[in-house]
């Protein structure tokens, strides 16, 4: 590791920013300097990386919102680690407003297709535990044992540094724990250490996110579903699904780990006036309530 990766990494965890944001600032950063021609990335000036983040833009076509992410790598390392913040007072704010594009929403069918298209077991819970506790993949991925609360009074999953480094509980339904006792058997989650609840066979190390990106989107495809989007689909689906179900917006903010409930108002648009509850079904119990094949 070089000089300045130490010390853009040091400033970063001191800061108490995220495993996840490390690696993805660092992960800019040396894309950076591999576009100049591996230039160390202090020796680059303000004019470089505007063309970098325009480069971006027009010949990568990445979206607005992945080039801010690099624009916020870049004013990270020359304000803070490189104590030069004058000179990046262009890129702030994000270079451009993100689009905010309504997500498209598998219905319960589809999401029944998805899962049914996931052949294997270990793959197929957790989307389960996506869909069913609203979490994010890179939380997901994350799950030990011990996150699983199953006392009567308690029912819970923990999420350990969620978004913000922040913890937060979400829902364990009964379908959900039932599913998770079976894949803990299956696999004997409990006899490893430190028991993670989805790991590499070979590396005993917990799935990555792009892994399991590449699963849903093959699962997506074999189950013939047109709709575009990524395992943050079935986030969205489970706070929709709840409001469909009548679950208040405050309890889904908390449950989403959202910092405002605006955040979360956004799923008012996303309810569909055809959708009946099912009788004799928990509204929070989404997995009981998937159509059967």
């Amino acid at each position: 590791m070089s000089p300045l990766r130490q010390r853009m990494t040091d400033a970063m965890t001191v800061r108490g920013l995220s495993a996840r944001t490390i690696e993805c600032y660092t992960e800019a950063i040396a894309r950076l300097s591999r576009h100049h021609g591996d230039t160390n990335p202090a020796r680059l000036v303000p004019e470089q990386i505007e063309a970098y983040l325009l480069h971006l833009v027009k010949d990568r076509k990445l979206s607005y919102s992945s080039v801010n992410h690099a624009a916020s790598a870049c004013r990270f390392l020359f304000e803070t680690v490189l104590g030069r913040p004058t000179e990046l007072q262009h890129l702030r704010p994000p270079m451009a407003k993100v689009p905010q594009k309504q997500p498209e929403l598998l219905s319960r069918l589809e999401i029944s297709r998805l899962f049914d298209a996931c052949t294997h077991p270990g793959h197929r819970m957790l989307l389960q535990v996506l869909y069913a506790a609203g979490l994010r993949l890179s939380e997901a991925c994350q799950l030990q044992v011990a996150d699983i609360d199953s006392s009567p009074d308690r029912m819970m999953v923990r999420v350990r540094a969620g978004k913000g480094a922040a913890d937060r509980y979400t829902l364990l339904s009964p379908s959900l724990l039932g599913a998770l006792r079976a894949h803990c058997v299956n696999y004997r989650c409990h006899r490893q250490t430190p028991g993670w609840l989805f790991v590499h066979p070979r590396t005993g190390e917990p799935l990555s996110s792009d892994y399991m990106q590449r699963i849903y989107q093959r699962a997506r495809h074999k189950a013939g579903i047109m709709k575009m989007g990524s395992t943050h689909t079935l986030r969205h689906c489970f706070a929709t699904h709840l409001l469909e179900g009548g679950v208040d917006l405050y309890t889904i903010s908390r449950l989403l780990g959202h910092g405002h409930i605006s955040t979360t108002t956004r799923y008012l648009h996303l309810i569909s006036p055809q959708f009946k509850p099912i009788d004799g079904i928990d509204p929070l119990d989404l997995l009981a309530a998937l159509t059967p094949f």
